[in-house]
């Protein structure tokens, strides 16, 4: 999805200043947003990857106007809607009207540590060889989905070399389709900066995770 989200190497957004190092957290309602956002993770309902494209889905306006946890509960308010669990009028009330959906898991507080520390890996067995290896020259395939994707806008359709290869790993295209977690072959790709946005870029080099289905070879015909 070419949304707002998707700003590498756009113009007039100025320089990223990183924060001095300090508390996570603004105010109370980010510890609650975060606090919730993981609570309904955990029910079943979704994945990491329809999480990630309920975000990216939001207006451009409103996401370029939001901050960091505004846009996670705006994400999180539209899984809701999706898939049933509240109403627009009980968001609206902030109170509930219909008897709660079941369940398959509700996250205990005395979870959540143990939780965050043990994360939820996405590598995944192999089933098939690699396509490509270290040092291959590729060609990131050039394409503009309505849907979720991981391969960022601004390296489609340029050449680059992979520096690493990493297994199999969890789809996010497809995955946030629900169609599964199809897994696939995932690398690290380097690009010179000036084949992602030509002579008069200040930077060096980008590396860019790339699963296998966003590449090929530099001579091969489009798909």
């Amino acid at each position: 999805m070419n949304g707002a989200q998707d700003l590498g190497g756009m113009q007039s957004f100025g320089p990223i200043r990183p924060e001095i190092e300090g508390p996570v957290f603004h105010a109370d309602w980010e510890r609650r947003a975060l606090a919730i956002t993981l609570a309904m993770g955990a029910v079943g309902k979704w994945n990491i990857d329809m999480s990630r494209a309920a975000r990216e889905s939001l207006p451009p306006a409103r996401y370029l106007a939001s901050s960091y946890f505004e846009i996670w509960l705006e994400g999180l308010q539209k899984l809701l809607l999706d898939t049933g669990m509240v109403t627009a009028e009980e968001i609206g009330s902030g109170e509930s009207k219909n008897a709660p959906m079941p369940v398959a898991r509700v996250l205990m507080a005395s979870e959540v540590a143990s939780a965050l520390r043990r994360g939820n890996p996405v590598d995944r067995p192999v089933t098939a060889p690699a396509r490509f290896k270290a040092g291959d020259e590729v060609r990131t395939r050039q394409f503009n989905p309505s849907t979720h994707t991981r391969l960022p806008r601004y390296c489609r359709g340029r050449r680059g070399r992979v520096i690493a290869v990493h297994g199999a790993h969890v789809f996010p295209d497809a995955n946030a389709l629900g169609l599964g977690e199809q897994p696939q072959w995932l690398y690290t790709v380097r690009f010179e900066a000036s084949e992602l946005w030509g002579a008069d870029t200040t930077a060096a080099s980008v590396c860019v995770d790339c699963w296998e289905p966003y590449l090929d070879y530099p001579g091969a015909m489009p798909a």
